[in-house]
């Protein structure tokens, strides 16, 4: 028996799980349902061009088929290994804009506002470039600059400069808008997911366990209080009790699947299943939001400095693993999204409501599909869609991937501001800084260029940017899942932890507002609050 078991190991778990074992008198176990974080894949930067390929560290979800894309289904990737998504994403470090948390406290979550929030993300980060009154020195996740940043990503920040956006050197400082590079989590040239940051240098603590391949099945209660977790590891159900408390970090898209498989949940849904209703909360799985996206790729067969499959790609990615291997630097540190931007899609917005991934290389279907030669791509996303979903399960077999259904541009006006969005990025891709490439635009985009013309693109190649939350939403109110002090209603020693407590998804990358919010669950479990 452990006083606490973390269930899941990605961004939010392997912060929990180091926190909570700081205390020598406590004892953790962390269980994880993918393996360790061994890959090369996962710890070269550049390895991220094949994890989309890469089943083993990827559950590979998608969603039910969107109204709003068509009639597609979307895909969901979600890290299946210890570090999590933080072990597969693009590395991006983004905390969003301060109005961000200041709605999430006024929606009745004391203590979730920017001046409550801002100490834990400095807590966990050592930026490159030093502490100061936004940024931390000391943490443990590495937060750097790009060590060889690509031409092309210089290229597009002259371009939207030309474009009449100002060139941004921090996106996490005194202010958000404008174009610029993206410092990511990089250590030495290396990831730095969630798992080497906070796990692996802590790995030899007596007082905690890491259990991989251990997937959970259910919660166990007693009454209305959760004393363990059963769950499978190479074709064997386990239980695992814990004295004080269970911490759920299995993401916006398991954990409410977690909640319901266990009984906490919408309760006609659940009685629909078979499963026994212990604790009727019509809440879980319900808010499911995300940032949808769309991306317009150029083809360039003459911008070898570009990733692509070419003669000269070839050559380029020989030389750059010989020099990844000897020195830590060169291509192989890309992280592909390097640069990009906060703008606005009309002068009249508040704050920057689009952002900006500019690719160097040509990505299509989220680089599942191979293509030939050489280019660079742009992503445009919306900050704040209206549109909300939610995830269900799909039969009472804990081994069944969950219904999701983010319900993409169910509100009109989340169309509406892509247009703009697709619009403003044309803009930017149009200056003499890219356009002097030579670059050619993909036929499936290049047709459209009216509203209407852009839409039926939107809809038939938008997707996610991979940045599920909501579904365990934070608040007092009857829809919501945890209070302040992420502590489900209704249930003693249950917390969620991780994105799916988002009372409304921050504007930009989430894994940085996911690792804060283990930070501060951390102290807040310490605390015995």
């Amino acid at each position: 028996m452990r006083d606490y078991l973390v269930i899941g190991g990605g961004s939010a778990g392997a912060v929990l799980a180091a926190r909570l074992s700081e205390d020598p008198q406590v004892s953790v176990s962390l269980l994880e349902a993918g393996g360790e974080d061994s890959s090369v894949l996962i710890h070269c930067p550049a390895g991220l061009a094949l994890m989309a390929k890469q089943k083993a560290s990827n559950w590979n979800m998608s969603t039910v088929p969107q109204a709003g894309l068509g009639g597609r289904r979307g895909y969901q990737p979600r890290g299946k290994v210890l570090g999590g998504s933080s072990s597969i994403n693009a590395m991006i470090y983004v905390r969003g804009q301060p109005e961000d948390y200041e709605y999430w406290s006024a929606q009745g979550n004391p203590g979730w506002g920017w001046s409550d929030v801002l100490p834990y993300f400095q807590k966990s980060e050592c930026n490159m470039r030093g502490a100061d009154a936004l940024h931390g020195g000391g943490g443990p996740l590495h937060v750097s600059d790009l060590r060889d940043p690509n031409p092309l990503a210089q290229a597009f920040v002259q371009a939207g400069v030309q474009a009449g956006h100002a060139h941004n050197a921090d996106f996490n400082g005194p202010s958000q808008e404008g174009v610029g590079l993206y410092q990511v989590t990089h250590h030495n040239g290396e990831r730095c997911s969630a798992a080497k940051a906070y796990l692996t240098p802590v790995r030899g603590r007596p007082n905690l366990e890491v259990i991989t391949q251990a997937r959970v099945l259910r919660v166990l209660l007693e009454g209305r209080r959760a004393v363990g977790v059963e769950y499978e590891q190479g074709g064997q159900v386990r239980q695992l009790r814990c004295r004080r408390e269970v911490l759920l970090c299995a993401g916006a898209l398991q954990s409410p699947q977690l909640l319901m498989l266990s009984g906490i949940g919408p309760g006609e849904h659940l009685q629909q299943l078979g499963i026994a209703v212990a604790q009727h909360l019509p809440g879980v799985g319900e808010h499911l939001h995300d940032h949808p996206d769309v991306v317009q790729v150029m083809d360039g067969p003459q911008l070898t400095d570009s990733f692509g499959i070419s003669f000269t790609g070839i050559k380029n990615l020989c030389r750059g693993v010989g020099l990844w291997r000897r020195e830590r630097r060169g291509m192989l540190t890309t992280n592909f999204a390097e640069a990009g931007g906060f703008i606005r899609s009309r002068p009249q917005e508040a704050a920057p409501d689009l952002q900006l991934h500019f690719v160097v290389g040509k990505l299509v279907d989220h680089g599942r599909r191979t293509v030939l030669g050489h280019g660079y791509s742009c992503h445009v996303c919306i900050l704040q869609p209206r549109s909300r979903g939610r995830v269900r399960l799909a039969s009472r077999d804990a081994q069944a991937m969950p219904l999701i259904d983010p319900a993409f541009f169910a509100d009109a006006d989340d169309m509406q501001r892509m247009v703009r969005g697709v619009r403003r990025m044309r803009e930017i891709l149009s200056q003499p800084a890219l356009r002097g490439l030579g670059g050619r635009e993909f036929a499936h985009s290049a047709g459209a260029r009216s509203d209407a013309e852009i839409e039926r693109f939107i809809r038939g190649y938008a997707d996610t940017i991979y940045h599920p939350v909501g579904s365990c939403r934070m608040g007092p109110g009857p829809q919501d899942v945890v209070d302040a002090r992420l502590r489900v209603h209704g249930v003693e020693g249950l917390r969620v932890v991780d994105a799916s407590v988002m009372p409304r998804i921050v504007s930009g990358n989430t894994n940085a507002p996911t690792i804060m919010i283990a930070e501060k669950a951390a102290d807040l479990i310490r605390a015995g609050r």
